[in-house]
Order: structure tokens, then sequence, then C-alpha cells
């Protein structure tokens, strides 16, 4: 086995992206995990959304761009990609944006060399975050890491005209978010996660609709995208924290697959929203953190944590 460090080029893009796609098969799999799919309802013939591997062949790209020593790719003698690690660091927070292995390669060391290159990769940090998926094998390993594993939630449903008619209007304005609001989005990251995103807003503000609000209550933003994910949700309090949510929600057409993933249990307040929308709440997955008690309020992306 060869190990070595995804290239910012579309070949090595193509070579994660098919690690993944492989790796978790099935495109519903990978929703609220390290990674996500959209609905099987805006599937194409593969399963997966039309224009989703262009969106996470860019995110790939743009990791192994700001984070070459933290993104990793295994590959065998024939060349032939067998597994990936992307993580990320940023103001000393390190993150794991994605990790997989293909079904014939695991049990056979490659995922143990690849997350060891990348918490390499974090040694210094101060704090650390995984979205974890459900599987069993993989929250053993983060444990194993010494990162604390918290049960996460979800909320799931299909916007139709009685969501909006459940919800209560937000109780505040909630403005669209551009570029110049960079500043802003910096400093509630520090202030709920300990480290701003820095660069990833930038590739955010291209794939993502950004919502934001700022006012003498305090400041927050959150991205939704056209599949109906809400991601990356940060605010100084609880209640603009459910401003954007409910904002969020508002704002998808009605038929979209509304999806509000990793959810902790200090999230009560996106449960609120979520069961006044009339949304579904499930478990799924963890939210393993080393470092850092769980962030408030706040909703990771599953990318950038």
């Amino acid at each position: 086995m060869i190990l070595r460090q995804l290239r910012d080029t579309d070949e090595d893009a193509e070579a994660a992206w098919e690690v993944v796609a492989a790796a978790f098969g099935d495109p519903a799999a990978l929703r609220g995990s390290a990674a996500h799919r959209g609905s099987a309802a805006l599937a194409g013939e593969d399963g997966w959304p039309p224009g989703y591997v262009a969106e996470v062949h860019e995110r790939h790209r743009h990791l192994a761009r700001t984070d070459p020593g933290g993104c990793w790719l295994a590959l065998d003698e024939d060349g032939m990609p067998l597994g990936v690690a992307l993580s990320a660091r940023r103001e000393g927070t390190w993150g794991l944006s994605m990790f997989a292995v293909l079904p014939r390669a695991q049990r056979q060391g490659v995922g143990r060399e690849l997350l060891a290159a990348a918490l390499l990769y974090g040694r210094g940090c101060l704090r650390g975050i995984i979205c974890g998926s459900e599987d069993a094998r993989a929250a053993s390993t983060y444990r194993r890491a010494g990162f604390a594993l918290h049960p996460a939630m979800r909320l799931r449903g299909t916007v139709g005209p009685e969501t909006k008619e459940r919800l209560s209007p937000p109780d505040g304005a909630v403005h669209e978010g551009v570029a110049r609001h960079r500043d802003l989005l910096d400093s509630v990251d520090r202030r709920t996660r300990g480290g701003a995103h820095g660069a990833d807003h930038e590739l955010l503000l291209t794939q993502r609709r950004l919502l934001v609000v700022d006012d003498l209550a305090g400041s927050g933003y959150c991205y939704v995208g056209e599949d109906g994910k809400v991601e990356m949700l940060a605010a100084t309090s609880r209640r603009l924290a459910k401003r954007l949510l409910t904002a969020a929600l508002l704002c998808l057409p009605e038929g979209a697959d509304a999806r509000v993933p990793a959810l902790t249990a200090e999230q009560q307040w996106a449960v609120d929203v979520g069961i006044e929308a009339g949304l579904e709440l499930s478990t799924g997955g963890y939210v393993c953190l080393r470092g850092m008690p769980p962030p408030m309020p706040y909703i990771p992306s599953g990318t950038f944590l």
C-alpha cells in the first residue's frame, strides 16, 4: 500500500470520490455523517443528485489546497485508490472531514494508517471534532483516539404548505449573507467552536445560500442547500439560532427534503423548531469531540465541522 497526500487536481478529487461512493454505496448512508447526499427524489439514475459529484470534487480540492498535510490517499500497488482521509486545521481546531475505505480493503490496516496520518496533522491542536456515522467500528476508533462520543439526533421531513403554516414567523430580521459578512462569520465561529472556519466560508458561499442575523441581541449565520440540508449554523444565543433555523426552513421550496443532522443533546432549541415544523426526529451517528464541550448553539457541517 502507498500512502500519499491528496493533490489539488481533478484526478485526485475523482479518486477520492470513487472511494467515498464505493465505501458508502447507498446515497442515504451518507446523510448526516462526514458527507451527505440529497433525497432519492432528486437523485439521478446512479443514485446521486445532479451536480452533487461536482460539488464534492470542489470540496476535496479545497481541502487538498488549504490542508495538504491533512489530506491523504491510500493506493494499491497498481495505483488504484483504496481509501481516503481528509482533515483540516482552523485556528487550533482540527476536524476530520472525510474518512472512507473500500470494502475490499477494510480490516487490512488501510484505515488505521490513513487515520493516523490525519490525526498527526492535528497534533498540537487544542480542539478536535468529527461528525461520525452510525458505524460501530468507526465510533470505537474515534473513542480510542481520545474523542468523547456525543449521540446525535436529526430532523427530516418534506416541506409542504402545512410546514410553513405550523412555523411561527422569525422573531426578527434575517438577511441574505454575502462575502462582506466574512468577519461576522469568523467572529461567531470563534465564540461557538473556538476557531473560525476562515477560507471554508469562501467555498460555502458558492455552494450554499447564506442567512445572517446581526442586531443588538447578537449575531449568527447558517447555510442552506438547494437539496434542503441546513448545515453549519452558529449563533451567539439560542434565540437567534431558533430565528435562523426557522428562516432556513421557511425559505425552502415546497417538496424539498428538509434535513437538519448532527444535533447533540444541547441543541434542544433546534429540536423545538423541527417539531413545530412537523419534521421527524430520529437518532443518527455521533458528534465526536476532543478538548471541547459541545458547541452551543451550533449545528456542524459534516465536511467543515
